[in-house]
């Protein structure tokens, strides 16, 4: 919108504070402080859900492919047949055979659950999820017939456990004898504490060579499942549909949506909910722009009027006042995009500080899943925020301006 000079002249004055108008100025400045924080709080809730949908996928996709092909009975006994059809497949980029059991772990009396997986050794150290993850010990000891084993960050503490330390894992489904089943138990050197990121796998991690978990649970040279990434994740079923015709009948294949579908379909619904109620403190503050704008007029009516009088068309009125409050709606916005850009830098120094605050403990991994506050912002998305912003600012300067424009000059300055 352009303006001519005399109409900028008027706006600077109608924007800035005159003589009598303290109290037009303070709602004006209410409504700036309501889009800004309008404006922040949607770009900061926006980007820690989409952090939290990022993290979890990461995590999650990055231990356990973007599909698995699992046998009906739990076992793969010609994996290595399976594992070269997949590989060979379009479309694949990896294909790693693993073995997971849930087992029972146990330390100097103390019993806990525990999710044991098998894995290359190789694998072990190139999983993205694991590689450098390591917080105490060596993941690179993890080597075939070593007997040992790495464990999560939270299992090793419920344990008390340490690297170099001996754990017993307890195989329930043993051997059988003549007095009935035993079960199996068998002592592993401690390598490695892990922190991968996520409460879930870090209580129950217990992480070995393949041919240490196939003698633990008794398989032989069978593998559990085979784990598969793909070039493209929202694509992994059309991706392998080869792959689960030449299966059929021995295998079946999952993928990460089939897996984890409860968990990403809830933070799908509970982004748009966030979306939407917190799009209603900029509504809001829209109002309070309407109403500190329609008070302007009403206060404005001579100087209107005389203007009128003076030549200024309906459509300089009409731009003038949509100015004022697009100047608001806009620089609210700003001041919002750059309070939301600060809080997501100290996002993590503000959890804390909150919590010392309070002495509350605000972010329990065993609640949030995530031992920290994630966060990513996409561009697309916050200029759509802004954008939001903007347009609903200039739709409520519409009514005073039109207001302001059809002021009959005559009427209003009969009496003066």
């Amino acid at each position: 919108m352009i303006l001519s000079p005399a109409e900028r002249l008027i706006v600077k004055r109608y924007i800035l504070p005159g003589k009598g108008e303290g109290f037009i100025f303070l709602v004006a400045s209410i409504s700036l402080v309501a889009v800004m924080l309008g404006v922040a709080a949607l770009v900061i809730v926006m980007s820690v859900m989409n952090g939290f949908r990022a993290e979890l996928f990461d995590k999650i996709v990055g231990l356990n492919g973007h599909a698995v092909v699992q046998g009906y009975d739990g076992r793969l006994d010609d994996w290595r047949d399976v594992l070269k059809e997949v590989r060979a497949t379009p479309g694949v980029t990896s294909a790693t055979p693993l073995i997971e059991q849930p087992l029972l772990a146990s330390l100097n009396g103390r019993v806990d659950a525990a999710l044991v997986r098998g894995m290359e050794p190789n694998d072990i150290r190139e999983n993205p999820s694991l590689k450098g993850k390591a917080v105490a010990g060596n993941l690179g000891e993890l080597t075939t017939g070593c007997q040992c084993v790495a464990l999560g960050k939270e299992l090793a503490r419920q344990l008390g456990a340490q690297p170099g330390g001996n754990i017993t894992i307890i195989n329930p489904a043993g051997r059988s004898t003549p007095f009935g089943t035993v079960p199996r138990e068998i002592s592993y050197r401690i390598a490695a504490i892990v922190e991968i990121g996520v409460y879930d796998f870090d209580k129950a991690f217990v992480i070995m060579p393949m041919a240490d978990a196939q003698t633990l649970l008794l398989i032989g040279d069978s593998v559990g499942m085979i784990e598969v990434d793909t070039v493209d994740a929202d694509r992994v079923g059309e991706i392998l549909a080869p792959v689960a015709q030449k299966v059929a009948g021995k295998a079946v294949i999952s993928d990460w949506k089939q897996m984890n579908s409860t968990l990403f379909e809830a933070l799908a619904v509970e982004r748009v909910a966030m979306f939407v109620v917190l799009s209603i403190i900029i509504l809001v503050a829209v109002f309070n722009i309407l109403s500190s704008l329609i008070m302007l007029v009403r206060s404005k009516m001579r100087d209107i009027a005389i203007l009128r009088t003076m030549g200024a068309t309906r459509k300089s009125m009409v731009r003038i006042f949509v100015t004022v409050g697009v100047s608001i709606g806009v620089l609210g916005t700003v001041a919002g995009l750059i309070l939301g850009a600060i809080f997501l830098y100290f996002r993590q120094g503000v959890v804390n500080f909150v919590q010392l605050l309070t002495g509350q403990d605000l972010w329990d991994p065993s609640i949030r899943m995530l031992t920290e506050l994630p966060t990513k912002s996409d561009p697309v998305e916050i200029v759509g925020i802004a954008a939001m912003a903007i347009i609903f600012s200039f739709l409520a300067t519409l009514y005073p301006a039109f207001k302001a424009a059809n002021t009959d000059p005559v009427q209003v300055l009969r009496y003066e």
